[in-house]
C-alpha cells in the first residue's frame, strides 16, 4: 500500500509538472485543473472482462447500424420499434446527413460507453458516448509513469497491456482513411476541456494535430496546410469538434474553429470523419432507452449488459410512475453531459420536487428517469485522515470500430471524491484511477 501511496503522488507531481489538465468552462469562465490520480487500481477480474468485452462489442454493433439505418432506410421507425417523433427531435439528429454512408459504413468509431457495476456484480451501462467521448489518455499516462516508478509492479501481476491504445486508433484510422491521405486529429485549441489529450493522442497514433484554420477543403477535398505552405490531402479526420462547429457553411455559421465546406467532402466520400457526423442521434440519452431493442432488433440477439432500470415520460405509463414516484429516482437531462442536469429526487426538498414535475409536463421528451443503483464503492487514498476511504466510481470503456470491432483492455474509472455523491465526471471535480485488467 506504501507503493502505491508514493506512486500515485510520483503520478500526481508528473500530471502537474506536465500539465496534464481537465478544462472545463463555468458560469462563462474557462477554469483549468488537475485530474487527480488514485493508484489504487481498480481489478476486473478475467471473468467479468470477457463478458463486459462480448456484451460492449454487441452493444456498439447495433448502435452502429441504427445510425446507418436512422439516416437511411428508417426500418426501425417504420415499424414501430421507436416513434419517429423521438428520433427526429434529438438534438443529435442531423438532417444535413440523411443519405450520406461514411467510409467503410462506420458511425461511431470510438465509442465511450459508462458503466457501474452494483453490489451484486452485476454491471449496468448508464451511457453511450459517440460523439467525441474523451479520457483514455489519462489511464494511458497514470500506467506510463507507474512502469517508469514500479516496474515490478507490472511484471509482476498478470494484467493485460493497455499501451495499444494508440495501434488501435492508427488501425482504425488507416481503415477509413480515403484515399490514403493523411491521418489528422482536428481540435478546437488549448481551451477545450480535453485539449492536452488531442495533442497526447496525436503523437500516439502518429497523427497530425491540427487546429482550425489548418485544414481547407478545395475541390470537394480536404488538405493539411503545413509549413511554409505546404499543403497535404487529409483522408482521416479524428475530430474533437462538436457537430455543430464542424462546417460554419452547413451548421453553425459563426463557428470560428470550424472547416468550411467539410460536408461537401464528406458527401462526396473524399474524407473520413471520425466519429461521423450526425451519430449523436444514438448519442442521446432518450434514445438510450431503447438500445437494448435495437440488440434484438438489429441482432436478434438478447443483450448481455443491461441498461439501467430507465422510465421515459413519453410513455404514459412510465410518466405516470415518473410523477408519483420522483422522490426516489434519478432525472436526467437528455441535452446535458459532463454529470449536468442530473437530479436526485431524495435530495429536493417539496418545492423543488413541484418546480420538477412541472418541468417534466410541460417537456416530457427532455427527460428520463432512472432508478437508484447503489453501485460499488472503491477504495482511494484520503489526504485528510491520511488512510483510505470509499467512493463512488463508474467506469468508462473504449470501444474501437474499424476492420473489427475491439474493446481497450483498459478504461477509465472515476470517482467521486464526495462521500455523499454518485456523480463522479471529472468535470465535477472527480478523479481517475488505472483500471486493471487481468489476464487469468
Amino acid at each position: 500500500m506504501e507503493t502505491l501511496l508514493e506512486g500515485r503522488n510520483a503520478v500526481n507531481s508528473w500530471l502537474e509538472r506536465y500539465g496534464v489538465k481537465f478544462g472545463i468552462y463555468k458560469n462563462g469562465v474557462f477554469k483549468e485543473q488537475l485530474f487527480p490520480y488514485d493508484s489504487i487500481p481498480r481489478v476486473i477480474t478475467k471473468d467479468d472482462w470477457d463478458i463486459l468485452e462480448k456484451g460492449l462489442i454487441q452493444r456498439a454493433t447495433a448502435l452502429n447500424r441504427f445510425i446507418y439505418d436512422v439516416y437511411h432506410d428508417k426500418k426501425i421507425i417504420n415499424d414501430g420499434i421507436i416513434p419517429p417523433e423521438f428520433v427526429y427531435s434529438s438534438k443529435g439528429y442531423l438532417h444535413e446527413c440523411e443519405g450520406i454512408t461514411p467510409s467503410e459504413g462506420i458511425y461511431a468509431h470510438i465509442a465511450g460507453i459508462d458503466l457501474v457495476q452494483a453490489k451484486n456484480g452485476d454491471w449496468f451501462i448508464l451511457e453511450d458516448n459517440l460523439r467525441i467521448p474523451s479520457g483514455a489518455s489519462y489511464p494511458m499516462i497514470a500506467r506510463n509513469v507507474m512502469r517508469k516508478v514500479y516496474p515490478a509492479i507490472f511484471r509482476d501481476k498478470k494484467i493485460l497491456d493497455n499501451r495499444d491504445y494508440g495501434d488501435l486508433l492508427r488501425n482504425m484510422m488507416d481503415y477509413v482513411n480515403v484515399g490514403g491521405g493523411l491521418n489528422v486529429i482536428f481540435t478546437p485549441g488549448r481551451y477545450n476541456s480535453a485539449f492536452f489529450e488531442h495533442s497526447y493522442l496525436a503523437e500516439k497514433a502518429g497523427a497530425t494535430l491540427a487546429y482550425a484554420g489548418e485544414i481547407v477543403v478545395e475541390d470537394d477535398y480536404a488538405y493539411y496546410l503545413g509549413l511554409h505552405g505546404k499543403k497535404e490531402r487529409i483522408g482521416c479526420i479524428y475530430r474533437r469538434t462538436s457537430d455543430d462547429y464542424m462546417d460554419p457553411n452547413t451548421f453553425v455559421p459563426d463557428s470560428l474553429i470550424g472547416i468550411p465546406n467539410l460536408m461537401q467532402a464528406v458527401r462526396k466520400g473524399n474524407v473520413a470523419v471520425v466519429n461521423a457526423l450526425g451519430n449523436g442521434v444514438a448519442d442521446d440519452k432518450g434514445i438510450y432507452y431503447f438500445v437494448p431493442k435495437m440488440i434484438r432488433y438489429y441482432l436478434d440477439e438478447e443483450p448481455i449488459l443491461h441498461n439501467a432500470p430507465t422510465y421515459l415520460p413519453y410513455y404514459k405509463e412510465d410518466y405516470d410512475y415518473i410523477l408519483s414516484s420522483l422522490e426516489k429516482l434519478v432525472i436526467k437531462d437528455v441535452s446535458e453531459a459532463g454529470g449536468y442536469g442530473v437530479v436526485f429526487g431524495r435530495d429536493l426538498d417539496e418545492k423543488s420536487l413541484l418546480e420538477l414535475k412541472d418541468l417534466i409536463k410541460e417537456d416530457p421528451r427532455r427527460f428520463i428517469a432512472q432508478e437508484v443503483i447503489d453501485f460499488r464503492d472503491l477504495e482511494i487514498f484520503d489526504d485528510e485522515s491520511g488512510g483510505t476511504v470509499m467512493r463512488k466510481a463508474d467506469l468508462r470503456a473504449f470501444v474501437i470500430s474499424g476492420r473489427t470491432t475491439s474493446v481497450w483492455p483498459s478504461g477509465l474509472t472515476r470517482f467521486s471524491r464526495n462521500p455523499n455523491s454518485f456523480v463522479v465526471n471529472s468535470s465535477q471535480g472527480g478523479g481517475f484511477k488505472d483500471t486493471w485488467v487481468m489476464c487469468e
